[in-house]
């Protein structure tokens, strides 16, 4: 149920299937993978928000998460979903995109194999194949993924593009570390170049149980003018369902800098087509406040040993009642009123019309003996509040209790609580 996308590559691409590409599309954003909260409730909450918005969503997060969007938001990478497939058609030159006579000084579009010729000429000295592209004008969005061999063994090598609005929570998150309880991670770390960029550095691993050892390196840039460059590489010529095939990513932390910095993406981005609406409206609350709001509702019994949140919906807590320590967190989010089955499992309906749902199962990282409670509710205004509890302090380690800190009665107080109406 919970499950922390996250958005540039790390966050939870271990839990989607699908194209490579698509999952990337997920981490980058959203990071998400990046929270492990319902993975269905959060694929819901963001078509509600997208019609909303009337906006198209590109973000693919290379890694977990949140499909695979580079990581950014919450360790997710920002990566476009959606099938691969190589593109023909317009082969404007990345370097020089022209400008369209009559198009509002539109650039011309960037085909998918005029990316796929910048990163193969961006890349050192090795043989590339399995080429997969797709052009700025793609509604999936820009994408140049290649399987690079340098001699020491097959490694998938992805860029993705995007545009985000220059100084939004949206654009700062895609270059945030993500949390180290909520994504393991070897080293992440964000600098500001001399341009003004923001760039973040991210070594990870495609699961974050270690049952694999795919190893997944990033690097996400954030330029001052919205332009975001995704550039994310593994250990093996695909993030699943490949076997290793050497030992570490071939590029250094250098060499994947030097990629995602290339001004050749940057003229990119900017042909990739405005908006709809490029307006989001602001959101209903953040991460901290919920945060905040969750660590008063825990029984006094607790002690909290450790606290989080990501983007405006999700938050944690690591709480310890003396028998060892216990995850819980929270999602909460608006506008679920007009999504049919927004609530899972059969509910039952409060006298206020609230529905509430329970459910009691194993964790969804894999690790071992954890086990997962979770108490679901709906108001009738659309607000969902998701509250779960696992018997280990991190649901990427194994069980250290028999059962979670909290009741299930515990967590239904919680998640009932009329403290989250007050976060509106």
């Amino acid at each position: 149920m919970f499950t922390s996308r996250k958005r540039w590559f790390v966050m939870s691409v271990d839990q989607h299937s699908g194209p490579f590409e698509e999952r990337l599309s997920a981490a980058l954003h959203d990071t998400g993978d990046t929270f492990e909260a319902d993975r269905s409730a959060l694929t819901d909450g963001g078509r509600a928000r997208g019609r909303r918005m009337r906006v198209r969503r590109r973000a693919a997060v290379l890694g977990g998460a949140a499909g695979i969007a580079l990581v950014g938001v919450g360790g997710a990478l920002l990566l476009p979903g959606g099938s691969g497939g190589g593109e023909g058609g317009r082969t404007s030159a990345a370097s020089g995109a022209e400008v369209t006579a009559g198009a509002q000084d539109t650039p011309a579009p960037v085909s998918g194999e005029e990316l796929l010729r910048t990163l193969k000429e961006l890349l050192p000295d090795g043989k590339v194949s399995g080429e997969q592209g797709r052009g700025t004008d793609s509604p999936l969005g820009p994408l140049a993924q290649v399987v690079y061999d340098d001699g020491e063994g097959p490694a998938a090598v992805v860029v993705g593009l995007q545009r985000v609005e220059p100084g939004s929570s949206r654009a700062r998150e895609a270059t945030r570390c993500p949390d180290k309880a909520l994504t393991p991670h070897d080293s992440c770390a964000t600098s500001t170049l001399a341009d003004g960029s923001k760039l973040m550095m991210f070594k990870g691993y495609e699961y974050p149980d270690r049952r694999v050892d795919t190893r997944m390196w990033n690097a996400v840039l954030v330029t001052p003018q919205g332009q975001l460059v995704g550039v994310g590489e593994w250990n093996a010529a695909a993030e699943k369902d490949e076997p290793v095939s050497r030992p570490a990513p071939p590029l250094s932390a250098s060499q994947l800098k030097g990629i995602a910095t290339a001004p050749q993406w940057r003229a990119a981005v900017d042909a990739i087509p405005e908006p709809v609406d490029a307006s989001a409206p602001p959101p209903r609350t953040d991460g901290p406040a919920i945060r905040e709001r969750l660590a008063g509702l825990v029984p006094d019994r607790l002690d909290v040993v450790s606290k989080g949140a990501q983007g405006g919906e999700y938050a944690y807590l690591v709480v310890d009642d003396g028998e060892g320590r216990s995850f819980v967190q929270v999602n909460v989010q608006y506008g679920r009123s007009d999504l049919p089955g927004a609530i899972h499992g059969p509910p039952e309906k409060l006298e206020d019309g609230t529905l509430v749902a329970t459910h009691q199962g194993p964790g969804e990282k894999g690790a071992a003996g954890v086990v997962m409670w979770t108490v679901d509710t709906l108001r009738t205004d659309g607000m969902r509040v998701v509250v779960s509890a696992f018997n280990s302090g991190a649901q990427h380690e194994d069980a250290t209790r028999e059962v979670p800190a909290l009741t299930m009665e515990e967590l239904r107080t919680i998640a009932l609580s009329r403290w989250w109406n007050d976060l509106k």
